[in-house]
């Protein structure tokens, strides 16, 4: 990722530390059976064998679950005061980006867990920016809050000077409307 002339990042959102348990729980779950059939086998080993082998089995768990904390950590949706992006670690040695340019954002979708998210620890979905595009330029699941990613980012769309970009037509105000809507609604109110 390299950002382009007069580009700063203004914030960097990771998957839900929730996410990320569950996704280890899951891997757990799936070497419990050679934990199983380890513990069935004990009376073939003599002690320090049976050792050797939970050590092995165990090593054979943790191995996926630190590779896979790793690169579900490296996940990122980094934005920017120009654009948004969503970098995903596929794996040691593939990795996808995905970008969208703020204004060519044409709809910001979520998917929360339902009434589960008003809890912070359940407080996480999946967050989709769609452009004018045919298809959906970022897809980024397990994103922590992301009703708040969404306003965070219409917010940015809003008040791009608050970011370090200049535009003639945005006031600095703390009302979130921009000049040319301020001018419209005195329009309005003059004609009646």
């Amino acid at each position: 990722m390299r950002l382009k002339n007069d580009e700063e990042i203004v914030k960097v959102f990771h998957h839900h530390l929730t996410a990320r348990l569950i996704r280890g729980c899951k891997i757990v779950v799936a070497g419990l059976p050679f934990f199983l059939v380890a513990w069935f086998l004990r009376d073939l080993f003599t002690p320090s064998q049976m050792m050797n082998i939970y050590v092995v089995v165990g090593l054979l768990t943790a191995i996926p679950l630190i590779y896979d904390s790793f690169f579900y950590h490296m996940d990122r949706l980094i934005i920017t005061n120009n654009r948004i992006l969503f970098i995903d670690w596929n794996g040691a040695f593939t990795r996808t980006e995905h970008e969208a340019e703020l204004s060519d954002i044409q709809n910001i979708v979520t998917k929360e867990m339902g009434i589960f998210s008003l809890l912070k620890i359940f407080d996480y979905g999946d967050f989709i920016v769609e452009t004018a595009s045919t298809h959906k330029s970022i897809f980024f699941p397990c994103a922590p809050d992301p009703e708040g990613i969404k306003h965070f980012i219409y917010h940015l769309n809003i008040k791009p000077n608050r970011i370090g970009g200049e535009s003639s037509n945005i006031q600095n105000d703390q009302t979130g409307k921009t000049a040319e809507d301020a001018s419209f609604v005195a329009e309005g109110q003059q004609r009646r």
